[in-house]
């Protein structure tokens, strides 16, 4: 893969300052996906690693069987607090500004610091059909595909929309492969979570629910901590839109303690789910986890990483353990799963299963790490992808 990005926007809101860009990796038969970020201190540099792992996601999912054709990889990030009162209109007007792009080239959705519903609404504020519209052209029959998506978008699992489970799902199912493989019991292994947003939540629910004890949570305002265990189900009941828990619903025997005390939180399974470069070359020394779980994009900094493989420490990289939101959204779109949770939760559960344990199985046979093993397989679907689809 080149390091040079086909397509790279920068943008400049000309009622707050606030400056966005628009980064497409690549194109496959016209068409790339990446999701839509919005966090203060976002930089070019970061959308554009964001857009390349997009690039890979789509290519480690490539099934030549399935109705889900890959896409290229792209990725959008506005530099804003999201809890800016000014954020809504800085968002419609990035969109505004993007809009030829949405609308050929750029299929996009909610990443961190935005949910779907808000996308939704500022897309259509700009004029937009629809955030995925360029997808539309690729589809057999676009009006029961959108009404599929739709209909997906609208179910609710014990109170969760399916669309927010699907993402931390594929990063439990990881996790759990990991176990699997190296003989852990489920039942006593300890984890700790940064974020507690539509990734880390959902993470924490279906580790939770295999029997893992959640004994660390950390949001903005501090880390959430109880040895013996957190009650999951109480603390998403109890957080607001960005992930933020309500500290009220806390019981006797959780103790709150500084936000990145996260780090170092006695457990085996460690999950950074909230911002890019969380983890550096200084603060991993702090680490005592044997698996970290990346469920954000981008959370740990190379020479990071590096240094936590030499003293034992797998990493689950990012572009598979995340990739299932994107991929949820393809397969119901094109059509390989209906509307339906269990046939949802059954497509993750087994296309984690197999790519988790292909990148395990391909680092142990060349005796790399997990993330090189990963892009080991991207470099070899990428040709059949292109010589297939047609991609540049």
């Amino acid at each position: 893969m080149s390091p040079t990005p086909l397509l790279s926007v920068r943008w400049t809101d000309h009622v707050t300052g606030s400056r966005g860009h628009l980064v497409i990796d690549r194109l496959v038969r016209g068409v790339a996906s990446g999701g839509l970020r919005m966090r203060e201190g976002c930089t070019a540099e970061e959308v554009a690693g964001l857009a390349r792992g997009m690039t890979m996601k789509e290519a480690l999912h490539y099934d030549p069987s399935a109705r889900y054709v890959p896409l290229g990889g792209a990725k959008g990030g506005i530099d804003c607090d999201p809890r800016s009162p000014e954020a809504y209109g800085v968002l419609v007007r990035y969109l505004r500004a993007m809009r030829p792009y949405v609308e050929r080239f750029w299929t996009t959705g909610e990443d961190l610091g935005l949910t779907q519903d808000l996308v939704d609404r500022a897309a259509a504020e700009a004029g937009l059909v629809s955030s995925v519209q360029a997808v539309y052209p690729l589809l057999e029959d676009e009006a029961e595909a959108r009404k599929r998506l739709a209909d997906a978008f609208a179910i609710e699992v014990d109170g969760i929309g399916l669309d927010e489970l699907v993402g931390g799902l594929g990063v439990a199912e990881s996790v759990l492969v990991a176990l699997d493989r190296a003989g852990r019991a489920y039942e006593g292994t300890r984890v700790s979570l940064q974020g507690l947003g539509t990734m880390g939540g959902a993470t924490a629910r279906f580790l939770a629910r295999a029997g893992l004890r959640v004994v660390a949570v950390a949001d903005v305002r501090g880390t959430i901590a109880n040895p013996e265990g957190l009650d999951v189900e109480a603390l998403l009941a109890a957080r607001d839109a960005h992930g933020t828990v309500d500290r009220s619903a806390l019981r006797p025997g959780d103790r709150e303690e500084p936000r990145d005390a996260w780090l170092s939180a006695d457990a085996e399974v460690l999950v950074p789910a909230a911002v890019s470069y969380a983890i550096d070359s200084v603060n991993q020394e702090r680490i005592t986890a044997r698996w970290i779980a990346e469920a954000a994009n981008m959370p740990i900094l190379p020479e990071a990483e590096e240094a936590l493989a030499s003293r034992g420490v797998t990493v689950l990289p990012d572009v598979v353990v995340n990739s299932c939101t994107n991929a949820w959204w393809w397969w119901t779109l094109f059509g390989d799963i209906e509307a339906d949770a269990d046939q949802a939760f059954d497509r993750v559960r087994q296309a984690m299963r197999t790519l988790v344990g292909g990148m395990l199985d391909r680092a142990e046979a060349d005796g790399t790490s997990p993330r090189a093993a990963a892009h080991a397989l991207v470099e070899e679907r990428l040709p059949v992808i292109a010589e297939r689809y047609g991609w540049y």
